[in-house]
């Protein structure tokens, strides 16, 4: 066991010292939320397990605790990431606001992975980057412990925590490895972070990480500048486009968006599709080559105006903060998934949308999933508790964001002044309130037909022909097994196809209907069947229509939630955003990591004429002030005068 490495007082880790640090590097004039006292606590050299959405800041919670005790002799902070294509961005990122960080990955050569661990044993690096499968071996380990011997040795971040949990929605194995941490390097603190964890997710990582004596800080998961919208799956490719067009395409392009499919061959024809109506669209999944995938990340993250259609191979640690929609062509398998894949939209904190079709497919598909697993009974009831809180989210008629907030244990609460009967004001359901009707007696008639039709021929079918059956039709099947002559035969003729198919979504959302995935799909009731067909429990669904709440273009001439700026203004930003692009390209980076489009608009708004005016901004850093200031002031200057 090395010597302990964490410290009690220093006048380098104090609160006024962090926030010189966040005003000098990072160009930020305060602290979000819990930020500071995470800051505080992990500087101070304890131990933390930090659970805050996505956009909330969360790497500014390891950053800055890195840089102060490094300034403070107490060494390198080893930041574990379980993404080697993102690395290089986020180093380039830290050393473009003048932070010495390095990586040590795969991508590297043996020379020049020579060249970093040297650089280590000297103290000449704040942060080092690593994935969990290099940091758990022998090599990298006797590296960790001759750095300890040195004192050089100051912190350990986990980011995406959520990976060493069997309970969450992104497992990797690896990570389980990384208890080696506690046991071999107990003096060194630990900070684990995550946008995503329940209750049970969040047992799994202190007990999986050692981490029973670390502080948890739990932000709000609320992430108010992202609208959510749920629709009824009809035809999706035409659902998406309309979506995609309406609301996110504007006269000078298209916004930046991901789109969420459940196969692969399904990102493929919707990537196509998506460039067949005049998108920038580039498809991702684990079954491209690497380097492909590599090159259609990099221009997602370089390029204004690009829609990757992807799988969830495509997603974890994305940076890019004006992604303006995510939309989910398939439902996911849990809430923990959809809200972290939600959540890479809107990081700005500008308005976004999140999107998903949801139907009678999409129900059947998860369960089956669950219960053809490999994995245990016990694993198999919470996977499918996990599932039920989703399709409860998708087949609310109340508001999104409380439903959602709720599953991670916080409650809603409204904005001062807010109309209470919208609750968030900002999902589907509070802008346009769902028409319902009494669907219990349709459902009784679905469900007396599944019974019948076993009854009458001694083995179950499938939903098409048990919507048939209910409807009339009088189809070959039907007539083959005679069920034309059956009582439930056209009872449910009043009612429109879509409607019972509705109804029998619901039905199998609530389990009141099963479907043996082993028997092609066929239906069967279940215990909660009985609740309905003695009309003990009633069932309440949402009109079958899509709803329209904003049909305008969500793209203006400015991005949404800034100050307007009128043609000079206009002008001026546009001038700016090429020269950093340009810069961007010449450094291999993406544009935002040079500045964010808000410090871009700032800039545009004030035209400052100094570099004290320029430094007032936020976003400006004394690196990226004595970089890039005299440029800027050249392109403000050009662009003074109408």
């Amino acid at each position: 066991m090395g010597a302990d490495v964490s410290a009690t007082s220093h006048p380098a880790l104090d609160a006024k010292a962090l926030h010189a640090l966040l005003r000098e590097v990072f160009g930020y004039s305060q602290f979000r939320g819990p930020q500071a006292d995470i800051m505080g606590h992990v500087s101070q050299g304890g131990d933390a397990l930090v659970l805050m959405p996505t956009g909330g800041g969360k790497s500014l919670c390891y950053q800055i605790p890195a840089i102060a005790r490094q300034r403070a002799g107490m060494g390198v902070a080893v930041v574990i990431s379980p993404l080697i294509a993102l690395m290089h961005d986020q180093v380039g990122a830290l050393q473009e606001l003048g932070v010495s960080a390095a990586l040590l990955n795969s991508t590297l050569s043996t020379e020049q992975a020579h060249a970093v661990e040297q650089r280590l044993l000297q103290g000449d690096i704040t942060l080092l980057y690593a994935a969990p499968e290099r940091v758990t071996t022998p090599r990298f380990l006797a590296l960790l412990e001759q750095m300890l011997a040195r004192g050089l040795l100051g912190l350990f971040a986990i980011d995406e925590a959520h990976c060493v949990s069997q309970w969450g929605h992104d497992f990797r194995p690896e990570y389980r490895g990384l208890t080696v941490l506690h046991e071999r390097f107990a003096g060194v603190p630990r900070v684990a972070l995550t946008a995503t964890a329940d209750e049970l997710t969040r047992a799994d990582i202190v007990e999986r990480l050692q981490l029973a004596d670390a502080r948890l800080f739990v932000s709000s998961f609320d992430r108010p500048n992202i609208r959510y919208t749920i629709v009824e799956k009809k035809e999706p490719l035409t659902q998406l486009l309309r979506f995609i067009q309406r609301e996110h395409t504007g006269p000078d392009g298209s916004d930046s968006g991901i789109v969420y499919c459940q196969s692969r061959k399904r990102v493929e024809e919707v990537a196509q599709a998506l460039v067949q109506h005049g998108l920038l669209a580039l498809p991702y999944h684990a079954g491209m080559d690497a380097s492909t995938r590599q090159q259609h990340q990099d221009r997602f993250l370089r390029e204004e105006g690009m829609v990757m259609v992807a799988t969830i191979a495509f997603g974890m640690g994305i940076d890019k903060p004006d992604v303006r929609f995510v939309a989910h062509m398939d439902m996911p398998k849990n809430i923990e998934g959809y809200y972290q894949e939600t959540g890479r939209a809107g990081r700005d904190g500008l308005p976004a949308q999140a999107w998903m079709s949801y139907g009678l497919q999409d129900v059947v598909n998860q369960r089956r999933m669950i219960d053809e697993s490999p994995a245990g009974e016990a694993h198999k009831q919470i996977m499918r508790g996990k599932l039920d809180a989703l399709l409860a989210l998708a087949e609310a008629t109340d508001c999104r964001r409380v439903r959602l907030l709720a599953y991670f244990g916080e409650s809603y609460a409204p904005e001062k002044g807010a109309n209470p009967r919208l609750r968030c004001g900002n999902c589907d359901n509070c802008l346009s309130p769902p028409d319902t009707w009494d669907a219990t007696e349709a459902a009784r008639m679905l469900l007396s037909t599944v019974y019948r039709v076993q009854q009458h021929s001694g083995m179950q079918f499938g939903v098409a022909h048990t919507l048939d059956i209910v409807r009339g039709k009088r189809t070959e099947k039907v007539l083959q097994h005679g069920h034309q002559d059956l009582s439930c035969f056209g009872v449910g003729q009043g009612y429109s196809e879509a409607q019972l198919r509705s109804v029998l979504r619901q039905l199998v959302a609530t389990e009141a209907i099963g479907v043996d995935a082993q028997a092609y799909n066929t239906l069967y009731l279940t215990d909660a069947s009985r609740a309905i067909l003695k009309g003990t429990h009633r069932v309440t669904l949402r009109h079958s229509h899509e709803r329209a709440i904003d049909r305008k273009p969500r793209r203006p001439e400015t991005a949404p939630g800034l100050p307007a700026l009128d043609a000079l203004c206009q002008a001026r930003l546009q001038a700016l955003k090429a020269w950093r692009a340009e810069v961007a390209r010449t450094h291999n980076l993406p544009a935002y990591v040079i500045f964010h489009d808000a410090t871009l608009h700032a800039i545009a708004l004030l035209a400052p004429s100094s570099l004290e005016a320029l430094q007032d901004i936020s976003g400006i850093g004394q690196k990226k002030l004595q970089a890039y200031g005299q440029e800027v002031l050249r392109v403000v200057a050009a662009h003074a005068l109408v």
